[in-house]
């Protein structure tokens, strides 16, 4: 805790994260009110009240991991959201957002009592709160992120009441499992964070940050939390000194300022750290000295009498008041020498500005009676409409999740640019003209042929420097955009409506590409492709991957948004539900066991598999083509009619996809110790290596075979538009351990994205 001649300075991020210790509700709920009644001008509090009582005895059997009450949580979230000084139906809904899903209590019930506005954010809570976030899981976190984005754009206030939610569950995450604590740290930190910071409430969005490093990475954050307390003591006059001077050469100026310091947060100087490869004592703008003052005009003055008294760094001024940041962030920023030679920053901006910083978006609201309308202010926030514009263009979700994390990096550089009227734009670091022409608009770009940077004529992968004025040539002859912009332009917007285009533009030669695609797996894989092209099959396929019409599957095929293995694979797993006959395994077993015993009676050669099922050795087995199992592989039995066991990967498709009828047949299987040895076979597998196609690239690959000895009996290659090259191999191996050995070596051959093993 920092000690209480610190308290010149402005909070340290070790008091922000720290809570008041109420733990009796009535304090809390007192505190709600007083918290309400210093921004409410009118006294009656009487449905929030309502609220309050409501939601206490909806959770009065229930307990927190804490051991407190259950109603200490809609409290803090409230009071957050209070302390947003947000409106009234806001704070009524974070004070019942648990109750439909934790209690007995309906939306209908909720509505007949609060009314549909505060129905309609409760159930947008709700719904928020039955996400899943899993890095494994690609899918499913992309639809899940679909989901929020359209709630957001319904009312912003669900994800405000979401943030408030996440921020008390991250300040009493102590009571967590440490499996859990990481879960949810990792996914505050992906998601809600740079939420809150696109939304601008840096309030939030610090605390979100600092508590996640907490427990993603709690050594470090002890050390830096250790290092800074001792680098405050050394440093505590030379700020305060800083604060003095500052404050009597502005109110020498004639300025009415406030004039504070304060040390930066955890999680922004570890990234600096991390980002920069330095050490805490080579960062020298920890510290930073903040002026707000009333007006722009005064802003501009101050900066002035600063940059007289101190010697500004050259390079190190950003004037965000004249170019705001997407989330509405206004400020002057300036980098100085002091007197003793130590660099520190100064932040200058309004009372207002300053406002807006802490609470972004919510800063807007006016609580009023009857709800707050915030439709002008949810206008500025054009990075969320440009999210729910890929959302309909993108079918990828691993293209919707890379665009994604590049649109919502919190880290990311800006340049600041105008059009020939003089508006100003804004595009990440190293974006070029073709960035700013489909920024301007997608007809635009299409129609590029050339750019002017301030009257003169650049090639169009020309970088954009800050206060470029650009100008985009078009015509009507131009035929569209080239694959090679795809690797020029920087920022997510200009790739997705290349993309689209290309799309929209060879959709007829990608659905031939894809059916051609389709037939050459089929073939190579033996299959009869003509049996599963029946409507019913195809639309199992169609709505597993959210597409509207077979055309549009083979055109994802074609131009690499699916894999053919994956719609085959899908086809023939709906053709197999439908003409598998029912089989219990006892049936089965007792035939296989019959089947043996005349095996070794002489009536066939006996055959060693290496595998046990149900503790019978010398089973009739078989190894599925479809996943390749080797020993060192969890594995499972399937029983088939006439053809044994097959025996499949417990992670292979096919099982996993299996119905409840199905799941019926499937049997306990393992490998014998020293499966491979006692057998002396080798076992096929398949894997696909994915990479930035280069000359020279297969023979990198083959001397790693040949390095290991292992022969490849078979390599198919197909290369993307984009350069992305696909890399099917198949080859014989002992176990899973030489598997592994042959990925990892594979892995650091350059080029190399990432190499997956066939799950069927």
């Amino acid at each position: 805790m920092m000690k209480a001649q610190k308290q010149r300075l402005s909070l340290t991020q070790k008091e922000i994260s720290q809570q008041e210790d109420f733990t009796d509700p009535k304090e809390l709920y007192e505190k709600l009110i007083k918290t309400i009644r210093a921004y409410h001008p009118s006294t009656d509090i009487s449905m929030i009240e309502k609220a309050y009582h409501l939601a206490d005895d909806a959770h009065k059997q229930q307990k927190r991991k804490s051991g407190e009450p259950y109603i200490i949580h809609p409290l803090c979230v409230a009071i957050t959201l209070a302390e947003l000084e947000l409106d009234k139906e806001t704070i009524v809904a974070g004070l019942l957002h648990d109750v439909v899903e934790d209690t007995e209590y309906t939306l209908e019930d909720i509505t007949r009592e609060f009314g549909e506005e505060v129905a309609l954010l409760v159930d947008g809570v709700t719904k928020l709160g039955q996400l899943s976030y899993s890095h494994d899981k690609m899918d499913i976190q992309a639809e899940n992120l679909r989901k929020m984005f359209l709630a957001m754009a319904k009312d912003i206030r669900v994800i405000l009441i979401k943030l408030a939610d996440r921020l008390h569950n991250m300040r009493t995450l102590q009571y967590m499992r440490p499996e859990k604590q990481k879960e949810k740290a990792r996914e505050t930190m992906d998601i809600y964070a740079p939420i809150a910071h696109r939304l601008g409430i840096s309030k939030i969005k610090i605390e979100l940050d600092d508590l996640s490093l907490k427990y993603l990475e709690p050594e470090v954050y002890a050390d830096l939390e250790e290092k800074l307390d001792s680098i405050m003591k050394e440093r505590k006059e030379f700020i305060e000194s800083i604060v003095k001077e500052v404050q009597a050469h502005v109110e020498e100026a004639g300025i009415r300022a406030e004039v504070d310091g304060r040390v930066k947060h955890y999680f922004s100087i570890y990234k600096k750290m991390r980002n920069q490869n330095k050490t805490l004592d080579q960062i020298y703008d920890i510290f930073a000295v903040r002026i707000k003052v009333e007006t722009v005009k005064d802003c501009y003055a101050a900066l002035g009498v600063i940059h007289e008294l101190y010697k500004p760094i050259p390079g190190r001024f950003k004037d965000y008041i004249a170019m705001p940041k997407d989330n509405m962030y206004q400020s002057l920023h300036t980098t100085l020498i002091g007197s003793s030679g130590t660099p520190f920053e100064i932040q200058i901006r309004t009372f207002e500005m300053h406002r807006t910083a802490e609470y972004g978006i919510a800063a807007h609201w006016k609580y009023k009676e009857g709800g707050g309308n915030i439709n002008k202010e949810e206008e500025k926030l054009s990075w969320l409409r440009q999210i729910l514009e890929w959302q309909q263009d993108m079918s990828d979700n691993r293209e919707f999740l890379a665009m994604l994390k590049t649109d919502l990096d919190l880290f990311a550089e800006q340049v600041y640019c105008f059009t020939p009227q003089g508006d100003v734009k804004t595009l990440p670091a190293g974006s070029v003209t073709i960035d700013f022409a489909y920024m301007i608009h997608s007809a635009v770009g299409n129609k590029m042929v050339g750019a002017r940077v301030n009257g003169r004529q650049v090639p169009i992968d020309y970088k954009i420097q800050n206060g470029d004025r650009i100008e985009i040539i078009t015509s009507q002859n131009s035929k569209g955009p080239s694959h090679d912009w795809l690797s020029i332009v920087k920022s997510s917007q200009a790739k997705s409506k290349i993309n689209q285009w290309f799309k929209s533009q060879f959709k007829e030669e990608n659905i031939l590409k894809g059916r051609e695609l389709l037939d050459r797996y089929a073939k190579a894989k033996r299959i009869t492709i003509s049996d599963y092209k029946k409507p019913e099959y195809q639309k199992k396929c169609m709505q597993k991957y959210g597409l509207k019409n077979w055309d549009s599957v083979l055109a994802a095929v074609g131009h690499g948004g699916l894999k053919e293995g994956q719609v085959v694979n899908k086809l023939k797993e709906e053709y197999e539900k439908q003409h598998r006959k029912e089989l219990t395994d006892e049936e089965a077993l007792q035939e296989i066991t019959e089947k043996n015993k005349a095996d070794k009676g002489g009536n066939r050669p006996r055959s060693r598999s290496g595998i046990t099922v149900k503790g019978i050795h010398d089973v009739s087995a078989r190894f599925s083509k479809c996943c390749s199992p080797v020993p060192g592989d969890e594995i499972v039995g399937f029983v088939t009619r006439g053809r044994g066991i097959s025996i499949h990967r417990t992670d292979c498709v096919n099982m996993l996809c299996l119905s409840e009828s199905d799941r019926n047949r499937l049997i306990d299987a393992e490998w014998e110790v020293d499966a491979a040895e006692s057998t002396g076979e080798l076992y096929m597998t398949e894997i696909c290596l994915y990479a930035h196609n280069r000359t020279g690239i297969l023979l990198d690959i083959s001397k790693i075979f040949m390095e290991m000895k292992v022969d490849i009996k078979s390599v198919s290659t197909r290369t993307s538009k984009q350069g992305l090259a696909t890399i099917a191999i198949t080859f014989p191996i002992r176990d899973i351990e030489e598997l592994n050995h042959i990925i990892k070596k594979l892995r650091n051959i350059e080029s190399v994205i990432d190499i997956e093993r066939n799950a069927g």
